[in-house]
């Protein structure tokens, strides 16, 4: 095993995987790239994930926060960035002056943004949200025209982007996304007969853009495919679709303990005879839940952790890895040996989904790029 004596725990991201599950997208669809790298990169890092992509052929960044969007800006990256989520009020003036695309789904949040671009003397790039069915935000259907209407006509906005979102594009059942395209076609229909389509239309997420030919439009939104994992069990990445994220950790500490021992917090493992108990340094406070039958790789085969997940620290039984010794690589997520665990594999034992074994990751766990 690999000798690491710098960090506790860390995470390994194999940027030239990101990079090629791009390419794999932009060969089969053929069409602009906007990198999701909200929530700091599906826990990736949002500003190495932005700049390997964007070197891959991404054209747009994707954000959820203004903070978000300024990191990108502040470290030089120039792309078009389109925050998808709400802007407080107070953040239109930052958003608009740093050229961030802003989401608009009402005529209050237009007239907010059009105000403080004309106070700036620059216009506000504005992509209307239009909800289909997700039912989270974005203006109605029937509502929408007139709205766009106002958009397109004011001369502090340019109306850049017209956009929705797929609530269940990772499911076998396709009916409701079916609807939710019909709606969108119509809807784009009645704009081009108003002339009022505008440059930019998206509405596929990753499942879409690997699924749904029909609704590639002009940009994919590429988030969890771009890592390299599932969109959902039902909707699972084709051949070729490498994932980025290894998590590691390494064996600080090995002892055996006679039967009757209790072991971490609670006691709620007790040594049924002399066991073999390793200490690795990664807790809850990494983003390791405290669920039961946590597992983690030592020497290439499963080794089931004991007792409860501390803060900073897991126990593991080591009785089938008699080699394993201090300094020792410990993986939990990815592989080692013939073994592999996968994000999802955490993600079912978690009764969660990989976007939040892999976002809920701490800060505090250094990534390292490859």
């Amino acid at each position: 095993m690999s000798k690491n004596t710098s960090f506790s725990t860390w995470v390994e991201i194999a940027l030239d995987a990101i990079q090629g599950n791009i390419h794999l997208v932009r060969q089969q669809t053929g069409k602009q790239i906007m990198a999701i790298v909200k929530a700091n990169g599906y826990g990736h890092g949002a500003l190495a994930v932005a700049q390997a992509a964007l070197e891959a052929g991404a054209t747009w960044c994707g954000v959820a926060r203004l903070e978000e969007a300024l990191e990108l800006r502040q470290a030089g990256l120039e792309c078009p960035i389109l925050l998808l989520s709400w802007t407080p009020p107070e953040q239109i003036r930052i958003a608009i002056s740093h050229r961030i695309s802003l989401a608009v789904w009402t005529y209050e949040q237009a007239e907010w943004m059009a105000t403080e671009a004309k106070r700036l003397e620059v216009q506000a790039r504005l992509h209307l949200k239009v909800d289909t069915g997700m039912g989270r935000v974005g203006i109605q259907q029937e509502s929408a025209a007139g709205l766009a209407r106002r958009l397109h006509d004011d001369p502090d906005v340019f109306f850049e982007g017209l956009f929705t979102h797929f609530a269940r594009a990772d499911e076998i059942d396709t009916t409701t996304t079916e609807r939710q395209e019909m709606l969108f076609s119509q809807l784009l229909t009645e704009f081009e007969s108003l002339s009022l389509r505008p440059p930019f239309v998206h509405a596929s997420n990753s499942a879409a853009s690997i699924t749904r030919p029909s609704a590639h439009y002009d940009i994919l939104r590429l988030g969890i495919a771009m890592y390299g994992l599932h969109p959902s069990d039902e909707c699972l990445l084709p051949p070729g679709f490498r994932p980025a994220l290894a998590w590691k950790s390494i064996l600080s500490h090995i002892k055996v303990l006679p039967p009757g021992s209790g072991v971490s917090y609670g006691h709620e493992y007790v040594t049924r005879k002399h066991e073999r108990i390793g200490t690795i340094p990664v807790g809850y406070a990494d983003g390791l839940r405290r669920n039961a039958e946590n597992h983690v790789l030592v020497g290439g085969k499963l080794a089931l952790v004991v007792g409860r997940v501390c803060m900073d620290q897991i126990l593991v039984q080591l009785d089938q890895m008699p080699d394993a010794r201090v300094l020792d690589e410990v993986v939990i997520i990815g592989a080692q040996g013939n073994q592999r665990i996968r994000a999802e594999d955490v993600a079912r034992r978690w009764r969660t989904n990989n976007y939040e074994v892999v976002c809920g990751i701490s800060a505090r766990v250094p990534r390292i790029y490859t």
